[in-house]
């Protein structure tokens, strides 16, 4: 099982709110981006549900504003 801070699909920092307790009463980045169900479709059945994906492995680094980016990379 993935740990909830990390992508289920590379294993780098995902930069979920919910599962960091310092940040957790905030938005995460995922509720601004629009994600290709394609790409949530094309991990396997174990790696659905059980964490975040990273900006990157969503392709939606491009739709996060400059300076997000920048600190989720």
């Amino acid at each position: 099982m993935t740990a909830p801070n990390l992508c289920p699909a590379c294993g780098a920092r995902n930069n979920c709110s919910m599962a960091s307790e310092q940040i957790e009463d905030q938005p995460c980045w995922c509720y601004s981006v629009s994600i290709d169900p394609q790409i949530l479709q094309a991990l396997a059945p174990e790696q659905r549900n059980s964490a975040c994906l990273c900006p990157r492995c969503a392709d939606v680094l491009s739709q996060l504003p400059p300076a997000s980016t920048q600190q989720l990379t």
